[in-house]
């Protein structure tokens, strides 16, 4: 076995150090100590409530201006939607009125006209039958049939 130097007073010290700082206990919090910690812990929970209530108010804000901005988006989007039904709905019918037309199927307009010509004739009709019912003519005299000559037949 080989034989180890000497140790040196420097290591000595320092394991005595290390070992004294092992064995010393933290001395106890003073009662000033422990209310300056119980002051600091409720300012720090004020602050806390403070910024959460401000956090919450700002998120709430956001989330109304959000949901503005959907409903406008959405407003607009409906809008858009609609123009578009309009203007397939006005081609629809114009291809369907042009069709029925080739056909010789009367239009809504044609038939609201002849409706109009219609009533026009019957207040005519009955214009001219209250003139008749109150000038009544007197009938001509029936003619007599002339009397007929007979055949002549060759004989």
């Amino acid at each position: 076995m080989t034989k180890r130097p000497p140790k040196s007073t420097a290591t000595k010290t320092t394991r005595a150090t290390k070992a004294s700082a092992r064995s010393a206990k933290p001395a106890p919090p003073t009662a000033d100590a422990q209310a300056e910690g119980s002051k600091a812990f409720e300012a720090l929970v004020k602050e806390g409530v403070t910024l959460q209530r401000k956090t919450q108010s700002a998120a709430e804000d956001k989330i109304a201006e959000a949901a503005s901005k959907m409903s406008s988006i959405a407003t607009d989007m409906s809008a858009k939607a609609t123009g578009q039904w309009d203007k397939l709905e006005t081609i629809f019918e114009d291809r369907v009125a042009k069709a029925l037309g080739k056909l010789g199927v009367p239009s809504a307009k044609d038939i609201n006209a002849l409706m109009a010509r219609v009533d026009e004739l019957n207040k005519s009709v009955q214009q001219l039958s209250a003139q008749v019912a109150a000038n009544p003519r007197k009938k001509p005299a029936a003619r007599r049939a002339a009397p007929r000559k007979a055949a002549s037949v060759p004989i």
